[in-house]
């Protein structure tokens, strides 16, 4: 599996970071402290808004993302998405859906270090994401190199139900606090593929939480805005 070297790699820069952080000196932490907010731990709840946005824009989407994170030391947090998407796809040659559900689980480190009275985030983060989707071919053209007869349009649908697919995921965002505890987020997402099951005679279009695909790349693309509310537990 050649992206599990860089997602170690990039694990291993996340907590090498925290444990410098942690053996700066007395000193410096004290003067530091005269000058940064005090860190707020607690469970961070929100909805990705840009889904039911695109929902009721385009006629061929459908999708909704639930958002959660947990400080565990003032630069990490543990993180998770779980969604649903349906695409539809009306081509020339080819009518097809794509729906299902995904869950992608993982970690940011804050390079943000927030003055007295701020509390925003630049986070750089990672996810491993598990996808579970149906795919369904509405109508599609058989080729032929015979151009004698006008080309065939079938009509008669074909389910393919149980389809999984993997991947990971580097983040880079931004997290505001506008007012007391509620957070406006944005971010971008490049995406690796690790697995991914495909129908017979039939390439996936669209994955759920990965989003299009190619055949020219396993790269994919994405971004989020989202809300959020901090349920604070303590602050130190």
């Amino acid at each position: 599996m050649k992206i599990l070297p860089i997602l170690l790699f990039f694990i291993s820069i996340l907590f090498t970071s925290e444990i410098l952080m942690a053996q700066e000196s007395d000193a410096s932490n004290k003067k530091a402290d005269t000058l940064q907010a005090p860190i707020k731990y607690g469970l961070r709840v929100g909805l990705d808004v840009a889904k039911p946005i695109r929902t009721l824009l385009d006629e061929d989407y459908s999708g909704f993302e639930l958002i959660a994170d947990f400080n565990i030391s003032k630069r990490l947090y543990v993180a998770a998405e779980l969604g649903s998407e349906e695409k539809d796809y009306f081509e020339p040659n080819l009518n097809a859906r794509t729906k299902g559900s995904y869950l992608k689980v993982g970690g940011d480190f804050n390079a943000n270090r927030n003055w007295i009275g701020l509390n925003n985030i630049i986070n750089i983060g990672l996810r491993y994401g598990i996808s579970a989707f149906d795919q369904e071919l509405l109508a599609y053209n058989i080729y032929s190199t015979d151009q004698t007869f006008n080309p065939t349009f079938r009509t008669d649908a074909l389910e393919f139900n149980g389809l999984t697919a993997s991947w990971v995921e580097l983040i880079v965002g931004l997290k505001t606090e506008v007012l007391k505890n509620l957070y406006l987020s944005l971010n971008f997402q490049i995406k690796h593929m690790v697995s991914e099951e495909t129908p017979e005679n039939f390439g996936n279009l669209f994955i759920p939480g990965f989003g299009k695909t190619n055949d020219y790349s396993e790269f994919g693309a994405g971004y989020s805005y989202s809300i959020s509310y901090l349920i604070p537990l303590f602050t130190k």
